[in-house]
Formats: structure tokens, sequence, C-alpha cells
């Protein structure tokens, strides 16, 4: 027989999942272990075009330093951050589901981080982060408005976010919160990826590939004093060539892969000239995953392909940042997951001179991480 659509939908989450009432009977047992969770997403879907005042998408300031965040778990920052008080799960699913992107990666990079040599972080990313945070965590310098007080300023970090999808369209306001949790911090966003504006044409339309601008980038600058965003619709390993980017600096540079899909059959191959040049860099790369099965399939193919040239700087898990709501692939309802569901760090193997103090001290230092 032909395939057929799926037309038939389930009474109590209301998604399709079958072809025909008879099949959805056939398959009423598998479905039930979904159809709680489907359901839930049904209804924040729902919410979103009901009309309702959001009060969760109001995001707070810069705060004075002093006023330490908590990057336990999702409460304790919000709390710290001085939010707008969430008391109902489905709120909390709406408004995690955007700051997600931007919390992860502070979390990671922040002095306070969850992520110590006693949860997940191993010796060699301890060594990549220190870098990057004594940037992000300058000392008082003593700077004012006046002639006295001119103090140079050190360059901005650049986070390179390597095939943006949904990212790059993030509300502004959205990525602003990365910049409050480094208040002496400056940084400079970099989406490169052929969908890095999709359905934003309308919006900033693409300039011509001229002049001091050959790559066509969308700049958006001065966003809260802190922030510079850059939009490249060209794939990394091309701008990489042309040295669009270089030098890169382990303290000031560092590369996110937001479900990148390395080890995906669909999408590996674009990744296959990527790789290379991002282990070159020695810089930390951040990446996630959509589920635990996705995460381990990425990690599996950059072992593969890394050919013992990667050192695991953070070791898989659950995200303690991840998107609390849950989202439905559209081409398979039983394919459910969330944005960030897990994150994993890498970076390109450094080789570095040291005393030689006989064969013992040599075989202590151990392996790479990636057996653990």
């Amino acid at each position: 027989m032909p395939p057929r659509h799926v037309s038939h939908e389930c009474p109590d989450c209301g998604i399709p999942s079958a072809c025909t009432e008879a099949h959805f009977i056939d398959n009423y047992a598998s479905h039930l272990e979904l159809c709680d969770t489907l359901r839930q997403i049904n209804e924040d879907d729902h919410d979103l075009l009901s009309g309702r005042f959001f009060p969760e998408f109001e995001y707070p300031g810069p705060q004075i330093e002093e006023a330490q965040v908590n990057l336990v778990n999702w409460d304790t920052l919000l709390y710290s951050r001085e939010f707008n008080a969430v008391n109902e799960a489905r709120p909390m699913r709406q408004v995690t589901r955007l700051l997600t992107y931007p919390v992860t990666v502070g979390s990671i990079l922040h002095e306070l981080s969850p992520y110590d040599l006693r949860e997940r972080l191993l010796p060699e990313g301890l060594r990549s982060l220190s870098a990057l945070r004594y940037t992000l965590h300058p000392p008082r310098s003593g700077a004012g408005i006046d002639i006295k007080g001119l103090r140079p300023n050190p360059p901005p970090v650049r986070l390179f976010i390597l095939g943006a999808r949904a990212e790059s369209s993030l509300p502004r306001e959205v990525w602003l919160q990365l910049a409050h949790l480094f208040p002496r911090a400056t940084f400079h966003l970099i989406f490169i990826g052929p969908e890095s504006m999709s359905n934003r044409e309308h919006e900033f339309p693409l300039p011509k590939r001229e002049g001091l601008n050959p790559w066509g980038a969308v700049i958006e600058d001065r966003l809260g004093g802190q922030m510079k965003i850059s939009t490249y619709v060209e794939y990394f390993h091309t701008l990489h060539e042309a040295q669009a980017f270089t030098p890169y600096d382990p303290y000031f540079d560092a590369f996110v892969l937001f479900h990148p899909g390395l080890g995906h059959p669909a999408s590996s191959h674009e990744w296959a000239d990527t790789l290379p040049q991002l282990l070159s860099t020695k810089c930390p790369v951040i990446c996630t995953g959509y589920t635990e099965f996705d995460m381990k399939r990425d990690i599996a193919w950059v072992q593969e392909q890394a050919r013992g040239e990667a050192d695991l700087l953070l070791e898989p898990g659950e995200n303690r940042f991840r998107s609390l709501r849950w989202d439905l692939n559209d081409l398979d309802p039983g394919d459910v997951s969330c944005g960030n569901w897990g994150v994993w760090a890498f970076r390109g193997k450094r080789y570095e001179a040291d005393e030689y103090r006989g064969k013992g001290n040599a075989a202590e230092k151990g392996g790479s991480g990636w057996d653990r």
C-alpha cells in the first residue's frame, strides 16, 4: 500500500499521529509514552498565539557589580538577576526557550560557573576557560570620565556562533543578557552560516559584497554599549581560508555550536572542512545537542575525524540551563527534543615543551579526556 499522510489527531494531545483511526488504536500504547509531552507542546504553541500579555519577556537591565549572579539553576539565576517573578510552569518554559542560548554560554565562561573540576570540567578545560575568564573579569582599573581617568581597554571577546539559525534572529534584548553577566567586558558576536539571515531579509537587506565589506556582513553596533553583532551568510571554512578573522587568541576568542549536527548523516559533510580549522585555532569550542543521542553522535564524529588531535574540555552531560520547553519535529510527531539539552566542549590539542623527568612522570600526565 502507498504511504498516506498523517491525518488522525489524538483526542487527548491534539497532535496528528496516525493516518487512520485504526492505526492510532493499534499504536495507542506507544503513543501514551509521549501523549502528555505532546499535549504540553500543543498548549505552549497556542499560548504564544493567545494574545495575552507576556510579563516574562520583560528583561532586566544592568545591575550593580556587587549583586553577584547565582548560576546554580534557572530559579537562582532569574532571582539573582531580578527578573519578574515567574510563578507558573508555562511562562517558565516560554522564557527559558529564548534565554537558554546566551545563558548556556555565560554559565560556562563565568567565573562563578557551576561547571568546575568537581562538576564535569576537565583540567584542560580549566586552562582554556581560565584564559577567557581573565579577559571577561578584568580587575578594577580606576578609570574615570576625566583626563586622569583614561585607561586602555582590552579588545572585545569574540564569540563565533557557527551554523547559526534561530539563534541569530533572537531579539537583541535576549543576547544583551550575556553582556549583563559580564559588566566589565565587551562582546562581539559573529553569526556565521548560510541560514543565519533566513526570513530576515525584510528586516536587514543583505548589503553588496564590495569595498570594505567583501563578505556582505550585516553589522549591528552599539547594542547597549557592550555588544556588537555581525552576521555572515557564508560558511566558516570559506572565511577562515580568506583569513577574515585571523589571528585567533584563546584569551579573546571562543566558538559556539548550537545543535550543529556534526555527526548527522545529512549535515556531517558540511563540517568536514570546518573541523580541522577549528582545531588549528586552539580556541575552546562549546557544543550543544537536542538530545543525548544527538550529542553522543556528534562526539563520536569529532573523535573519529580529529584522530587524536582534540582535547575534551567539558564532559558531555545535561545542560543546567537547557530549555524547559519541549519542541516537536513537524515531520515526525514522535521526535521530541528541547533546545540545548546537553552541552560539552573540546579544543585542538596543544603540544608544549616540558622538561623530561623520566618515563614514569611522562606517563602520569594522562590522556585527553575522551576515555572518561
